[in-house]
């Protein structure tokens, strides 16, 4: 703020803030606390004899007190409906008639709109049980330095094997070591797998809990360090890139085994197998200078065979907005075809209509890309296509609507939404992050530092503190969100901060055997006759709609199965039983002249020089075959 009309502000402010009732320590209590601002603030609420809302606060910042104070001003005497509807704008209206022109930084901003949804969650509360009802909460697991605390149970299930068995753990180093054998598993494996990975892992260090793109990475670190043989605990399509990967670098010695003899599929990379995603391609290969931007959770076959018709390149999740966005950048007038996951890729069109709506200034559209602005992003919006027939089986059995509940209960919690959840939890965590600097939405890595940072900042600051995290993601990271958290608050010696990560799954999330469908309804029909496997009587699986964790595939990937497979390493009869558990090859197909391997790695590649570029553009050889693909028609 500049000059005396900015003085005089402030000074307002402040006088706001002195008129403020001090809030009795009692009331100063983690459950009243504010999350995400800049100082410490804390909002209590009742309802009057009339059900009308009587608000309090207070903070140890003046500049925040005069904020607290005009929203309490403003919002007792309401009724918590009324308060419910109350939106940021228009507290940012009222904000502006009392003291003039806005003058707060973005964090003061941020804060303001946090107070706002503390305040409508309090509302939501009173409204509930003003109708004799119960605001229903999550299943959440509280984390301290050195003890779990679950909630629910769900949360219990969660939480059982984060304390493994020392015996099983002691039985996998024990055959890793003397066999050197590596083991990369993602992180979507149920808690009782990931409990003794993470735990083995302290012990032997070429066990890996990651996302796919780096288990082959890691695999390969692996083979460099003496590995003689790779364990690939996940789906097949994460063995065949392990083995492609290897192979690349130069390591065709080292085994790479499965944990079934039977294929451990994935429906969402069986949809880019399909005639409909055959068809999506036709129309890409005859529309002029197209990309095709596919998802690195597919086959080697869908890779080749997509090249082979449509220049493309593999993304991931934590870069799939910088592929999409570099690709417009690099390729005049491309039309950039994305898949087959139908709900990133619509998540990816809601991300760029949202910045193309004014809700981004230029400066937030170059920090995603440097080439763009938002302009450039309105007109690629008619040039952006995604598959729409791609979605999870998972997601269709394990059903529930909780957004709404999240808003109403949990509007002041951080929220976090992977790429791959349903809209309306990706709107939520983006607004959160828009609004309120409270939200992250990208891959589990962005999301597990993003729970990293938020706990660093509590942690630089002196005082108490309880971070409360939505995961609108697979539950099945919730091992590596612990060893996290639990190793920064150990490291920093303080036993006043908490973090509280909550599940937000539907309680229809849950299948037993005893379950048919509703009359009328069609079956449940998985794959390859595997039954469906039962959850925790509070829902089960991604924390939106059922999830990978949940998945059937990803729950033959047992310790038992591990185990037997470490086990019959390094004998030749054992290794004979093995032929079975190997990675597919795809035999003697060849795509263009090439194995089908060969052919599938290809789009990985150009996502390798693409990160080389730190996510800015794409590599010579890609935009060589986009321009001679195009010259040629």
């Amino acid at each position: 703020m500049n000059g005396r009309a900015g003085l005089d502000r402030l000074t307002r402010l402040l006088d706001a803030g002195s008129g403020l009732a001090p809030l009795p320590a009692a009331a100063r209590t983690a459950s009243n606390r504010v999350m995400g601002c800049t100082a410490q603030v804390w909002l209590a609420a009742e309802t009057d004899a009339a059900g009308r809302m009587a608000f309090q606060g207070w903070s140890d910042s003046e500049v925040s007190r005069g904020l607290v104070a005009l929203l309490v001003r403003g919002l007792s005497g309401c009724t918590p409906e009324e308060v419910m509807q109350v939106s940021a704008s228009q507290v940012q209206q009222r904000l502006s008639r009392v003291l003039g022109r806005s003058v707060l930084p973005p964090g003061r901003a941020n804060g303001l709109g946090n107070m706002l949804e503390s305040a409508r969650k309090r509302a939501a509360l009173a409204a509930a049980a003003a109708a004799g009802r119960r605001l229903d909460v999550f299943p959440s697991l509280l984390i301290t330095a050195d003890a779990l605390t679950p909630q629910g149970a769900f949360a219990e299930a969660q939480a059982r094997y984060l304390a493994p068995d020392a015996a099983a753990v002691s039985q996998l180093v024990r055959v890793c070591r003397d066999k050197h054998i590596g083991v990369v598993a993602h992180f979507y494996m149920d808690p009782q797998v990931q409990g003794v990975l993470s735990a083995a892992a302290e012990e032997w260090p070429h066990i890996a809990i990651s996302d796919s793109l780096v288990m082959a990475d890691t695999a390969v670190r692996m083979a460099e360090a003496g590995c003689t043989t790779i364990c690939v605990l996940g789906v097949d399509f994460m063995s065949e890139n392990v083995r492609a990967i290897l192979d690349e670098a130069g390591h065709s010695a080292v085994q790479v085994y499965r944990l079934a003899e039977s294929d451990i599929g994935c429906s969402l990379a069986e949809a880019a197998e399909s005639d409909s995603y055959s068809r999506y391609l036709q129309q890409a290969a005859h529309t002029p200078n197209s990309v095709h931007v596919v998802y690195i959770n597919t086959s080697l076959r869908t890779k080749a065979r997509a090249h082979a018709l449509v220049p493309t390149i593999t993304c991931t999740s934590s870069n799939v907005v910088q592929t999409v966005l570099a690709a417009f950048a690099d390729v005049p007038g491309a039309t950039v075809w994305y898949g087959p996951d139908t709900y990133m890729g619509a998540n990816l069109a809601q991300l760029f209509a949202d910045l193309a709506s004014g809700a981004a200034s230029d400066d937030d559209v170059r920090a995603l890309h440097p080439a763009h602005t938002v302009d450039s992003i309105r007109s690629l919006l008619p040039r952006l296509r995604y598959f729409t027939d791609g979605t999870c089986i998972v997601h269709h059995i394990f059903g529930g609507e909780v957004t709404e509940l999240v808003a109403a209960g949990y509007g002041d919690a951080y929220l976090a939404a992977h790429f791959e959840v349903p809209g309306e939890m990706f709107r939520l965590a983006m607004q959160a992050k828009r609004s309120r600097g409270m939200g992250v939405v990208g891959s589990t890595s962005n999301i597990l530092d993003f729970i990293a940072d938020k706990l660093r900042e509590a942690l630089s600051a002196p005082h108490p503190e309880r971070l409360q995290f939505v995961l609108g993601t697979e539950a099945g990271m919730i091992t590596s969100i612990v060893r996290k958290v639990q190793g920064l608050l150990r490291q920093s010696g303080r036993t006043d901060v908490e973090v509280e990560v909550v599940f937000p799954v539907a309680p229809s999330a849950v299948a037993t055997p005893q379950q048919r469908p509703q009359e009328g309804a069609a079956p449940l029909t998985l794959p390859t006759g595997l039954a469906l496997v039962p959850g925790p009587a509070s829902g089960e699986g991604c924390s939106l709609e059922g999830g990978c964790a949940a998945c059937p595939y990803m729950k033959m990937n047992t310790l038992a199965a591990l185990v037997s497979v470490c086990e019959r390493v390094g004998s030749p009869a054992g290794e004979a039983s093995l032929e079975r558990y190997r990675p597919r090859t795809y035999g003697g197909e060849t795509v263009g002249g090439r194995s089908l391997a060969a052919a599938g790695c290809v789009p990985i590649l150009h996502m390798r020089n693409f990160q080389r570029s730190q996510g800015r553009r794409l590599g010579p050889d890609l935009l060589q075959d986009i321009a001679s693909r195009h010259t040629a028609r």
